[in-house]
């Protein structure tokens, strides 16, 4: 049995530490040493997951390449048990650049899965939706196509990230999903007409910093403070994911939306003190 399946999402970072955000006009800058680690969205969720003592499996595709040895080698230092298929494309790489008090702006390369086809057979990504209490899908390619197969889930959940309540690629995901997560960055003061447009789900949209706002079904907003870090801020790549993966364990654990949310709060707040996603043991509040 697994307690969370997540699909797709995984990648490398390779974080940059900068003087301030946006950059200076300059032909060159020196930096502290720049890190290849283990990074994207899908990562972000299973490891934070793991930290939290959820059994995890992530399926993916990866790159047979040095890109791809670096998240490989983060996933064997973990019991996160892994579905990989290689692709052709190589592995997701994003360029962060984190400014002295751990804001990031992030630069993607997506590498999309060139096919034929999708690369994880029906009934395969359907045995493995069947043994998980919960299955958290990436916007991937791929996973896209797959929708019809992990909508027989459980329980599903989303990210559509920066999404700006119009681009169509993003609503399959949201349309198969019980809980959806997403950042106002492109809302603004539209998420809240967002939000109630993709009711009956529950919908938590993510204002980093600022804190959530709680949608669900036949109760009002309610609004969720970002949680105080019990350290200093060194990076908040991952604090979105961090919460995901919270709110998906309080709530396998039991709790109600607003109480799983409140909760997710302090485990972003706790993954925002820490240099990346590899969480040590006991850094992520478990009670």
């Amino acid at each position: 049995m697994t307690d969370l399946l997540v699909i797709g999402g995984l990648g490398v970072d390779v974080r940059a530490r900068v003087p301030a955000l946006p950059l200076p006009a300059a032909d060159s800058l020196t930096v502290p040493p720049v890190e290849l680690r283990i990074g994207n969205t899908g990562a972000g969720v299973a490891l934070a997951a793991h930290a939290l003592g959820l059994r995890v499996t992530l399926v993916d595709v990866l790159g047979a390449d040095p890109a791809g040895d670096v998240v490989r080698a983060a996933l064997a230092r973990t019991s996160v048990r892994t579905v990989l298929v290689d692709t052709p494309a190589g592995t997701r790489r994003s360029v962060n650049l984190v400014d002295p008090g751990g804001r990031r702006m992030s630069l993607y390369d997506p590498r999309p899965w060139p096919g034929p086809g999708t690369p994880f057979a029906d009934a395969e990504l359907a045995a493995l939706v069947a043994e998980a209490a919960h299955v958290h899908v990436s916007i991937m390619d791929w996973a896209r196509d797959a929708l019809p197969v992990l909508r027989a889930a459980a329980a599903l959940s989303t990210d559509l990230h920066d999404w700006n309540g119009e681009n169509d690629y993003h609503r399959p995901f949201a349309e198969v999903a019980d809980l959806v997560f997403v950042s106002d960055v492109k809302l603004g003061e539209r998420a809240g007409k967002a939000a109630a447009a993709l009711m009956p789900r529950t919908v938590l949209v993510t204002g980093g910093a600022a804190g959530a706002t709680l949608h669900a079904p036949d109760t009002p907003p309610a609004r969720v403070p970002a949680a105080t870090p019990p350290g200093p801020v060194v990076d908040t790549n991952g604090a979105g994911d961090a919460f995901a993966a919270g709110l998906i364990a309080a709530r396998l654990r039991g709790a109600t939306p607003l109480d799983a949310a409140r909760y997710a709060a302090r485990v972003a707040a706790a993954a925002c003190t820490h240099d990346g996603m590899e969480y040590p043991p006991g850094l992520l509040p478990r009670d």
